[in-house]
């Protein structure tokens, strides 16, 4: 039990290193969008060639069948290509890495059915559509123009990035995504959470976007990760009882002004972390007491574990609004009956 509770405070841990590297990232992703815009001048045609694809080959392994011996990696990162026609005939990549060129089209991957991974980020993208390909478990679109989640059909797809993209809706998701476990959408352009019907997903990342509401979340049975931060939420409704293993919650730079929207946290069970700094309810008279009042399970706020004095005091507060409750109701019935 003991190493149990070990592995998922290092598991919160390590969320709560991530949110501190993403103002650095977000300055990034800034960054490059800018150069993107300057992209799109006229591009001036780079297609794949022979000498490349020498250079970017490697890892030689066996093939499916066993009887022979292929490459099974390419790379071909900051070429400037615009064309990849030449990687139809590599039927045997399993890894591809071709961030940071210009590509428009990814349709010669089509024939690469044993692909496991691909990284595209930093190209000239407008859709994600693709071929299915059969055991594509991560893909990477990061830093592009997409604009929507349509096409995304891949049966063994586990972990899917569309970071940095211009990605307004997710209504076009697939709901067949039945291996999907990390999704990150972190700046993009959303505004509502509906279409992420994902009943296997464990983490999802949807800062930096422009969210105002929560819905269609009941779905998410699995979901243990969820950031939230940088956006515009004032009302937290859209969480539900059915979001039944969710531990760490990021809503870090929302309009969270009273704890009646913290109260509505209360319908899940197993949250442990929660961020709520740069919320206007951050800044009220003991903010952390009241947030620990609400939410008794909470083991950590703002990166902060809350101590033994803290839940005492906690405590003796909740269990005295109650008896008060229970007084006030008391008295409206009398009343009622007189």
């Amino acid at each position: 039990m003991e190493e149990e509770e070990l592995g998922e405070e290092e598991h919160l841990r390590q969320e709560e290193e991530e949110e501190d590297q993403e103002e650095k990232e977000k300055e990034e992703e800034e960054e490059a969008l800018s150069e993107q815009e300057e992209e799109k001048q006229e591009l001036v045609p780079c297609p794949l060639t022979e000498e490349m694809l020498q250079e970017g080959l490697s890892l030689l392994c066996k093939t499916g069948n066993g009887l022979a011996h292929a490459y099974v990696k390419f790379e071909a990162k900051y070429k400037d290509l615009t064309d990849i026609s030449l990687l139809e005939c590599f039927i045997h990549l399993r890894y591809v890495d071709l961030s940071e060129n210009k590509l428009q089209d990814l349709s010669p991957l089509s024939s690469l059915t044993h692909l496991l991974w691909l990284k595209v980020d930093g190209n000239l993208l407008t859709s994600a559509r693709m071929q299915e390909l059969p055991y594509l478990q991560i893909i990477s679109f990061a830093h592009n123009h997409i604009k929507d989640m349509e096409g995304i059909t891949h049966p063994c797809l586990a972990n899917l990035s569309l970071k940095g993209n211009k990605i307004r809706t997710a209504l076009g998701l697939s709901q067949a995504l039945f291996s999907l476990h990390n999704l990150e959408l972190r700046g993009n352009k959303l505004e509502s959470t509906a279409g992420l019907n994902l009943p296997k997903l464990k983490s999802l990342y949807l800062a930096q976007n422009a969210l105002r509401s929560l819905e269609g979340l009941e779905a998410l049975e699995q979901l243990t990760t969820l950031h939230l931060r940088d956006n515009q939420l004032e009302a937290l409704d859209g969480f539900c009882s059915s979001m039944k293993c969710l531990q760490y919650l990021n809503l870090r730079n929302n309009g969270i002004s009273t704890f009646e929207e913290v109260a509505k946290l209360q319908v899940l069970p197993m949250l442990k972390a929660l961020v709520l700094l740069d919320n206007p309810c951050s800044d009220e008279p003991n903010y952390r007491l009241e947030v620990l009042v609400l939410l008794p399970r909470l083991e950590r706020l703002d990166k902060e574990s809350f101590e033994q004095d803290e839940r005492a005091e906690a405590n003796e507060i909740r269990q005295k609004r109650q008896e008060e409750e229970k007084e006030t109701e008391g008295s409206l019935q009398g009343d009622m009956t007189e």
